[in-house]
């Protein structure tokens, strides 16, 4: 069973913590990343590219000239897509790109993002995050001494507003409650901090 060492948000070491070995020592299993990762980025795309077929574009609908004797071919439409100016023959409409991928994917996709962070040593566990006071500054002189300033997503309660707040200025940091942390998120920030409640939390979660 992996064990992580527990921080407060002066880095000094209080405690160890058991982790799931169900959930943050499973097996890496890239193919799996890879295919929950490119639904969820699917499912982000907005899909309004549109081009304008020869009913949608502007032009006269008269008979360019007459069908027969001029030795021309037989031309009914100055908004053919053959014409500059024409329809956009098959072009792009707008769609829906998002796909769910089953539930056991997504939660065995997840566990393997958990358990790479922590193969990797970017897994911070601290006792809480209990801010005194909605400060960015405050919040960024903690990261730093956490070793987490360039890139980090904060996982705690949902209750905790002053984390929140004092995380909206930071650009390449996120917090997230425990029943919001979704792959994507995880794997686009360097490190992961999760306070004891979040672990548990997200223990349950996947286990579920």
């Amino acid at each position: 069973m992996p064990k992580a060492t527990v921080y407060n948000l002066n880095r000094d070491n209080v405690g160890e913590i058991e982790l799931s070995d169900d959930v943050f020592g499973a097996e890496v299993n890239e193919g799996l990343l890879y295919e929950v990762l490119k639904a969820q980025l699917a499912s982000k795309r907005a899909g309004t590219h549109s081009s304008k077929t020869r009913g949608e574009v502007s032009g006269s609908t008269r008979k360019l000239y007459k069908q027969k004797g001029t030795g021309r071919a037989r031309h009914g439409s100055i908004r053919a897509t053959q014409f500059v100016g024409g329809g956009a023959p098959h072009g792009p409409r707008p769609r829906d790109y998002s796909y769910r991928p089953p539930r056991k994917m997504r939660l065995g996709a997840l566990k393997s993002a958990l358990s790479l962070k922590l193969k990797e040593g970017r897994l911070v566990v601290v006792d809480d995050f209990e801010l005194e006071e909605i400060k960015t500054k405050k919040l960024a002189h903690v990261l730093q001494t956490l070793d987490v300033a360039k890139s980090a997503i904060i996982v705690d309660a949902k209750e905790n507003e002053k984390l929140r707040m004092s995380a909206r200025n930071l650009p390449s940091h996120s917090v997230l409650p425990p029943e919001g942390v979704n792959l994507y998120d995880v794997l686009r920030h360097e490190h992961l901090v999760l306070t004891k409640s979040a672990v548990a939390a997200l223990e349950a979660r996947c286990k579920a």
